[in-house]
């Protein structure tokens, strides 16, 4: 029984089969859930396809807020009456009161809570070095989007960051591909295949797997699946991603073949499912392929670097990664993970600081042409959301250094001339006090990034190496060697 079907056997349990209130609202839930995704609040089409609860509480504290006022997205005409009598409340406020009676005395024992700080500490057992903070960042961007993208210097981690968490949380190898893209990608064949020109009938599946992972996420939406590209930009992205590129934002399927034409088992049309979750890594040298701003603006840009500090106690601490360890012991997470993907929900608190600063980055990043559309703006807004459900320790300024870091700078690239005003503006941002940006900032080698002054080091940090490329060379990105 599904979670429609079995909630109206508890409506009817505990209200009676004749009770009008009943009735009202199961209606009111089919029409909160229609209106809820038309809007962008939740990642599926019905209410009863989400059991975490923690998704719906901000979703019931705004409803109590707008049902009565006309004007709002969930007033329904052909039945004004639900608002004032407050009926979209009361119902969401019952279904969240039949998960925590029915599903949470029902759930499987191996079906568990996401916990970022497992993951953390199964990391640490197996002898990995990343921070909590950075953990965090990961975790909160692939909640947020799932496609991210890792950059930073050659060996760092990347990859094996990526493979670490997925072998955490899946059941098994069947859930996830780790495929090098080739320098000779020149179309979509290798992760999607080809109808066979030879044999009309046939559908040829590419090596890499890719195609397989797609099919079987599919037919599994309870589990995650990944695709991990690593070294993702050896050939130019938009040649054989760019289907993927495309589907991300319509949601529509990838066609593959002509209906009818095929018979050995693969579909005409491939949808991507919402569990399907892609990892690029990426590297910066002379063979590879920079991003075109409609990659970066699709993804969240996490870049991996490594300072003395941290490279002191690699030395120090170095040991043999234990990858075996981390096999499936998250796996009993995987769903609650999924719940958490599809929270849709944009931050209640601090808004007012939020809006002021992006629009303040926007006014200046316009300036270059790398200024953020409705997508970035909605993307940046779920990311300190998702940001604030799994790490409680984070305050406003850090979750906003965050969201500049990932998703405003990436798309900076230009000349001396072209940068160095809009750096030094957009540095200033991030600081308070006296300071001057230049001499006491960009050109000090000792400036403490993390000193009381600073609002936002990462990105400070961050603008300041682009600041001083272009000026020892004239030219400046955000990608780095």
């Amino acid at each position: 029984m599904n979670n429609k079907e079995a909630f109206k056997e508890w409506i009817k349990k505990n209200m009676g089969v004749g009770s009008n209130a009943g009735s009202s609202y199961l209606k009111s839930l089919d029409w909160l859930s229609d209106r809820f995704y038309e809007n962008d609040k939740i990642n599926s089409k019905s209410v009863y396809d989400i059991n975490e609860i923690e998704l719906l509480k901000p979703l019931y504290s705004e409803i109590l807020q707008i049902q009565k006022d006309e004007s709002s997205y969930i007033f329904n005409k052909n039945a004004p009456g639900y608002g004032s009598k407050g009926f979209y409340s009361a119902s969401l406020g019952k279904y969240i009161e039949f998960l925590e009676h029915e599903i949470k005395d029902k759930a499987a024992p191996y079906s568990m809570k996401f916990n970022m700080t497992s993951f953390i500490d199964e990391l640490y057992k197996s002898g990995f070095l990343y921070s909590e903070r950075f953990i965090s960042r990961f975790t909160a961007s692939l909640l947020t989007k799932p496609f991210i993208i890792l950059t930073g210097l050659s060996g760092s981690g990347k990859t094996k960051l990526a493979q670490a968490f997925v072998q955490w949380i899946c059941q098994d190898k069947s859930q996830y591909r780790i495929i090098p893209v080739g320098a000779d990608w020149t179309n979509r064949e290798p992760l999607l295949g080809y109808p066979n020109a030879l044999k009309p009938e046939e559908y040829v599946k590419p090596d890499s797997g890719a195609l397989d992972l797609i099919l079987r996420a599919n037919e599994n939406p309870v589990l995650p699946y990944f695709l991990i590209l690593d070294e993702m930009n050896l050939s130019h992205v938009e040649r054989y991603f760019a289907d993927f590129l495309s589907v991300m934002e319509s949601k529509e399927a990838i066609p593959l073949y002509a209906e009818g034409t095929v018979d050995n088992g693969v579909p005409s049309k491939l949808p991507v499912p919402s569990n399907l979750f892609i990892i690029g890594t990426v590297n910066i040298d002379e063979t590879t392929n920079m991003f075109s701003p409609k990659v970066l603006d699709r993804a969240n840009t996490i870049e991996f670097r490594v300072t003395e500090k941290e490279m002191e106690h690699f030395l120090d601490n170095i040991q043999d990664l234990n990858m075996e360890a981390l096999n499936a012991k998250g796996a009993g997470m995987a769903e609650s993970f999924l719940q958490l993907a599809k929270n849709r929900i944009f931050p209640e608190t601090d808004k007012s600081d939020i809006n002021k600063t992006l629009i303040r980055f926007f006014g200046e990043l316009k300036k270059t042409g790398a200024e953020f559309g409705y997508r970035s703006a909605s993307e940046i807004l779920r990311l300190i959301n998702q940001l604030t459900v799994i790490d409680k320790e984070l305050d406003a300024n850090a979750k906003m250094d965050i969201a500049i870091m990932q998703k405003l700078l990436p798309k900076l690239h230009g000349s001396r001339r072209k940068l160095c005003p809009v750096l030094e503006t957009l540095g200033s941002f991030c600081i308070i006090g006296d300071l001057k940006i230049i001499k006491e900032v960009f050109e000090k080698e000792d400036f403490d990034f993390n000193g009381p002054n600073v609002l936002y080091p990462l990105s400070l940090e961050k603008i300041a190496r682009m600041y001083k490329g272009a000026i020892d060379n004239g030219f400046t990105s955000f990608a780095e060697a």
